[in-house]
């Protein structure tokens, strides 16, 4: 049996809020089982929450009812029902993306060889045993931005000029290892390296020097640089002391042959 409503004028001739949502509470008491409270989805519609959150879900209980009496599923459309209804990118947009990632490419790698590091390979036998020839090696161009190379290192530069003047290109680098430092005096005599007339230990190189080299004085901004293979390596004792502006960087790492990957020095 269906409640009675109330009669009242109509509603621009005086009814009020509370006894509008009574009487819609009847009615929809008749036609959706009490499934919807208006005065508790009136309270909720009016709170900030649901304002700033215009998507956010009913509770279940307050789902809207058909004119059937049944209550309505509320649904929301999913990603892959936006995702499949969203037009496909134009094609010269996604080659463009494309051709703007390969840039970002290009000037990272350009930016990384230049102030980074950069792979190198070995083309002689003048650092052997250490380094033979065809090894690969990451040679790393920080360390000297932040102190001058140290005894031991081994370096990778350009040749100076006295090379260049013997016809060596100005790119064909080379890979040696520094022996001698600004204000240090270095000579070889008796199958031995003096540094400050102090003799070397050196478990490194391939066999002892059979040359003599008088005694040489580093000058500043340069230094004496050697081969390991002491007796096959055009290096210092032949040309003289290396200007530190030539030096690309220090030998870091050799990453291939895969089964010799070490630390270099």
């Amino acid at each position: 049996m269906i409640a009675q409503i109330p009669k009242r004028t109509p509603i621009s001739q005086g009814w009020s809020i509370a006894e509008i949502l009574t009487a819609i509470r009847v009615v929809l008491a008749e036609f959706c089982g009490g499934a919807i409270d208006p005065l508790r989805l009136f309270s909720q519609l009016t709170t900030s929450e649901t304002l700033h959150h215009p998507t956010s879900r009913l509770p279940s209980g307050d789902r809207p009812c058909n004119n059937r009496g049944m209550t309505e599923p509320t649904t929301e459309p999913t990603t892959e029902s936006i995702a499949s209804a969203a037009p496909a990118a134009p094609r010269w947009k996604t080659w463009w993306e494309n051709t703007q990632i390969l840039i970002i490419a290009v000037i990272l790698a350009l930016l990384i060889r230049s102030f980074v590091a950069e792979p190198r390979f070995i083309p002689s036998d003048s650092m052997i045993p250490g380094l033979q020839v065809g090894d690969r090696l990451v040679v790393e161009k920080i360390s000297y931005r932040l102190h001058p190379p140290q005894f031991g290192d081994i370096i990778v530069f350009d040749p100076p000029v006295q090379l260049q003047k013997l016809g060596y290109a100005k790119d064909q680098a080379f890979i040696k290892r520094v022996i001698g430092q600004p204000g240090q005096t270095v000579e070889v005599q008796n199958g031995k390296v003096y540094l400050d007339r102090q003799p070397l230990t050196e478990p490194y190189i391939a066999a002892p020097p059979n040359y003599i080299m008088k005694p040489l004085q580093v000058p500043a901004g340069q230094v004496f640089v050697m081969g390991d293979n002491r007796n096959n390596s055009n290096d210092s004792h032949v040309w003289g002391c290396l200007p530190q502006k030539n030096i690309i960087g220090r030998a870091w790492l050799r990453f291939f042959p895969f089964d010799r990957i070490n630390l270099v020095g």
